[in-house]
């Protein structure tokens, strides 16, 4: 049984998600609170959840605060349910970084539509995270007082790489980021993001990334040397190749494989363009999306890897894609970030 503690200044999205895990016979709400300091006060009667469900903007504490604290008292996965998302909010992305494992895009409408529609989805993210690992990078921060990067990249990549990632993945990636060497080869990054929110999440790592120029992507941007693209959170990102360059092509399609942007599409795309010279890696998350893309990657020819299961917060993505061929070899985040840099 999964032990879910509520806290939401919301009645109704309490009473939502209620009705919903009324409805299973493997997750139960064991308390709820509308903010954070009478949550504690509560868990003194039912103790310690498997898993929160948390807002953001509460009275008496926001929900932040409480994500720190509650990692310093026992680390418990979270899912952050906020609308803040579609205002792309910094405090989302501290949030993940301080260990929130995904977030859900509240609508500020039509809640029981929300419910309903997203029923199935909203279970499988809390039967996943529940027994996820918590990984927290809080002091990543200390790193943007790093000096500023020397140059801006000028040289458009021979070589390209390709990463998808979903629950768990801002702190892996974050983590890839800033031990990046200088003039590394091109990176694309598909991480499973509500739209609004990966602007954000580009610019804080272009923040925090001595040695490389962070962005999301753009149609027609070019991959380059010591330069990273986020693919933006409502669009799918495909690379096609131009004279002697690799460039971004943004698509408007419906989902692939449940998500936009899907890693499949992008890593698809980057085994007919780029072929051999290219590198595949899936990170943390669930669900399969990417699996397949990987397996078409290695088969034109290209290296391909996943992360192992001991830094994985979700070991799904990267468990599919070892199951169905996509790669025979995992690796640790160190390993990832080593072998990204050993690229020439």
């Amino acid at each position: 049984m999964i032990k879910v503690f509520l806290i939401d200044d919301s009645v109704i999205v309490r009473q939502g998600f209620k009705k919903i895990f009324a409805e299973v016979k493997d997750i139960e709400v064991i308390g709820e609170a509308d903010n954070p300091i009478d949550a504690f006060s509560e868990f003194k009667n039912v103790g310690l959840p498997d898993l929160f469900i948390l807002d953001i903007e509460m009275p008496k504490m926001d929900g932040l605060t409480f994500l720190k604290k509650i990692n310093e008292q026992r680390p418990t996965p979270v899912i952050i349910c906020s609308t803040l998302v579609t205002n792309g909010s910094s405090a989302l992305i501290d949030a993940m970084r301080y260990g929130a494992a995904d977030i859900i895009e509240k609508p500020k409408t039509n809640l029981n539509k929300f419910f309903g529609e997203y029923k199935q989805e909203l279970l499988d993210k809390i039967r996943a995270i529940a027994h996820s690992k918590v990984a927290c990078n809080a002091n990543v921060s200390s790193r943007a007082t790093m000096e500023k990067k020397s140059s801006k990249p000028t040289m458009p990549s021979a070589q390209i790489v390709a990463i998808g990632s979903s629950t768990g993945g801002v702190q892996v990636i974050e983590e890839i980021v800033t031990h990046l060497k200088p003039n590394h080869q091109g990176i694309m990054i598909v991480q499973h993001m509500p739209a609004g929110f990966t602007a954000s999440f580009a610019k804080r790592l272009n923040d925090i990334s001595p040695n490389s120029e962070v962005l999301e992507a753009q149609e027609g941007d070019v991959i380059m040397n010591g330069r990273v693209l986020i693919a933006p959170g409502d669009k799918h990102m495909e690379i096609k190749k131009e004279g002697l360059k690799y460039v971004v092509a943004l698509k408007d399609y419906p989902r692939v494989n449940s998500h936009k942007p899907s890693v499949n599409v992008l890593m698809s795309s980057v085994s007919k363009e780029v072929k051999g010279n290219a590198t595949g890696f899936i990170l943390t998350g669930m669900g399969d999306d990417g699996a397949q893309g990987l397996k078409q990657m290695r088969d034109s020819g290209a290296k391909t890897y996943a992360q192992n299961e001991q830094t994985a917060t979700v070991y799904g993505m990267p468990k599919m894609a070892v199951k169905l061929g996509g790669t025979d070899t995992t690796l640790s985040i160190f390993d990832i970030t080593k072998t990204i840099n050993n690229l020439k």
